[in-house]
């Protein structure tokens, strides 16, 4: 008997700490879509055939499964949802990767990744102007997510403005032929930050297009890949035009084909899945507040592997940005803990704030 209960206590602390455990996971895989896609980058790889691929492949992961698991639920595609569906392809997959990538070339993985925890913040400053989210300003979770917001943008311009002296890392003083591009690109850092700023504004709108969507469209696995098929056709047509030479698309046994490849299948496929796992016991609240671990492992990476210079601004900038978003956090909790907020939420459609990223076309 002493054997079977101890089994059973093994067996339900592993099921309590499976989440955490997925999330960390996730976390470390997101961080290596950050490495991945800059040694791509640093290497010479057009970020447009980048985006091809990396939509191409994840397209070609999710079908099967949304084809076996919504094939009795899926409904038919309405000429309105076509046009939400380009619109999501030029969202994601086309702005928001594009000046990503970009923005993350003129700087710093870390500091991308630091600026894309300002996302949960600007989506619910998109959504408030939709109307999309309520705001009682009288409650204190309604404060907590209005000013979670406004120290989140302090700290995006905090990371703008300033860069302050380099930080000193026990392995920073480690050389990489990818160092060059980071130390050259000092003089873009305003316009890189920009960049990033772009980026993450269209991410927040595609979140909000996306939940509108998935009322017209209630088939996630499904809108998920033709959102990615969308976006790799819209970006072959602007990789087809920047991207003349033939050996701008050669792939070979190296990061042009092993980039693609695990953006589409660990940074996109698994992520939506486990993503959607952990929600439906957890909440995105859960899922949300994960997400500064990512930061802090793109900037031991990025320090190790890329041989980036970590500075003071970003990581003052970082931790007001993480304060912010646990703020917004902590908001939309006591939201989910709200009967009546519920009540309302299911009356309009389910037209909550989506703070955690669930899509599959992830940055």
């Amino acid at each position: 008997m002493g054997d079977q209960t101890s089994g059973g206590n093994l067996a339900v602390v592993l099921n309590k700490m499976t989440p955490y455990i997925l999330m960390v996971c996730i976390q470390f895989g997101t961080a290596g879509n950050y490495i991945m896609s800059m040694i791509s980058l640093n290497s010479g790889m057009n970020r447009y055939v980048l985006i091809v691929y990396r939509n191409g492949v994840a397209a070609l992961v999710l079908a099967p499964f949304a084809l076996l698991v919504e094939r009795k639920t899926r409904p038919k595609i309405t000429f309105p949802v076509f046009l939400r569906i380009m619109a999501l392809g030029l969202l994601e997959p086309i702005l928001d990767q594009g000046f990503s990538y970009l923005g993350m070339h003129y700087t710093s993985t870390s500091f991308a990744s630091a600026i894309m925890n300002a996302v949960p913040s600007v989506t619910f400053v998109i959504a408030l102007i939709f109307r999309l989210e309520r705001v009682r300003i009288k409650e204190i979770h309604s404060q907590a997510k209005v000013v979670g917001t406004l120290v989140t943008l302090g700290g995006a311009l905090l990371m703008t403005v300033y860069k302050g002296p380099e930080i000193g890392l026990p392995w920073s003083h480690q050389t990489s032929h990818h160092g060059s591009t980071a130390a050259s690109s000092d003089k873009h850092w305003v316009a890189g930050t920009l960049l990033l700023l772009v980026g993450c504004v269209s991410w927040s709108a595609f979140y909000v297009l996306q939940t509108e969507t998935l009322k017209k469209y209630p088939a996630e696995l499904s809108l998920a890949s033709l959102i990615c098929l969308a976006g790799s056709m819209q970006s072959l047509v602007i990789a087809l035009a920047v991207a003349h030479h033939p050996r701008s698309w050669a792939v070979g046994w190296d990061s042009r084909l092993f980039t693609p490849l695990y953006t589409g299948i660990v940074s996109s496929g698994i992520t939506y899945y486990v993503q959607g796992l952990v929600m439906k016991t957890r909440g995105p609240v859960f899922v949300t507040a994960f997400n500064p671990l990512c930061m802090i492992i793109v900037a031991a990476l990025g320090s190790a592997i890329l041989a980036e210079k970590l500075h003071l601004g970003s990581v003052l900038g970082g931790i007001i940005i993480a304060v912010g978003l646990y703020s917004v956090v902590w908001g939309k909790r006591k939201d989910y803990a709200r009967p009546e907020e519920l009540s309302i939420t299911a009356a309009k459609g389910n037209q909550e704030l989506p703070i955690a990223r669930t899509n599959i076309a992830t940055t």
